[in-house]
């Protein structure tokens, strides 16, 4: 997700009590950054403090309401009148938190967002014997429970949901990691491959060599071809 927040120390823990949390997300400190990061990745959900340097976050919430996307917005601000939240809500929001919070608390709004972003989509999803329940984080494998690190299930969640589609080594290292990660690090073939070992044989999760990874819906084959990775 993107958060737009000027207080730099408030938006790095954010950040980064959304990330015990499984919860990618992008800092973005003013609105002309905001825009950029919004015209070139795609975000579950947007989390705005209203009074960000020009442009606004309301003018934000403007831009991502006109672009038609439905991407839900969280504003998050110091502004607690009944009128600011009324403005709000009008704008667009589609939740409204006042300063100071509860990290808790964000983030049971944030994954009653996503469920409603994603309400035609069953909460628990199922592929190939595989069952996952992403508001529980939980996994299971033909019945069987499997513990998972919460970058083994951020990346596992993304595979599901393309539903045996491809995706990219770049697309899981957008919406599992962050901004800040390095393109060119291996942290995605190395949690793959711990992802392979958690999940068991007969392998599930397969390489499509030069493209990417996906559910093989017919699991068995070999995880990786050549130029393994």
């Amino acid at each position: 997700m993107l958060i737009v927040e000027d207080e730099p120390y408030l938006a790095e823990a954010i950040r980064d009590g959304l990330r015990l949390e499984a919860i990618a997300a992008d800092i973005a400190g003013d609105g002309t950054t905001a825009l950029e990061l919004l015209s070139i990745n795609s975000y579950d959900i947007a989390v705005l403090d209203r009074d960000v340097p020009a442009p606004t976050g309301d003018e934000i919430a403007a831009s991502i309401v006109a672009s038609g996307s439905g991407m839900p917005i969280l504003m998050l601000t110091a502004a607690d009148r009944l009128d600011d939240k009324v403005s709000g809500f009008e704008l667009g929001a589609d939740d409204y938190l006042t300063k100071p919070f509860e990290l808790r608390e964000l983030v049971l709004r944030l994954r009653a967002l996503d469920r409603r972003r994603a309400h035609n989509r069953p909460p628990v999803r199922e592929i190939a014997g595989l069952r996952l329940d992403p508001f529980r984080r939980e996994v299971y494998r033909d019945g069987r429970y499997v513990a998972l690190t919460r970058k083994q299930f951020a990346v596992l969640d993304v595979l599901v949901a393309a539903e045996g589609g491809v995706v990219s080594a770049e697309e899981l290292l957008a919406r599992a990691w962050d901004e800040n990660a390095d393109p060119f690090t291996n942290a995605v073939r190395i949690t793959v491959s711990a992802l392979r070992k958690r999940l068991g044989e007969p392998w599930i999760i397969t390489t499509v060599p030069g493209v990417g990874y996906r559910i093989d819906a017919r699991p068995g084959a070999e995880p990786e071809a050549a130029g393994r990775g």
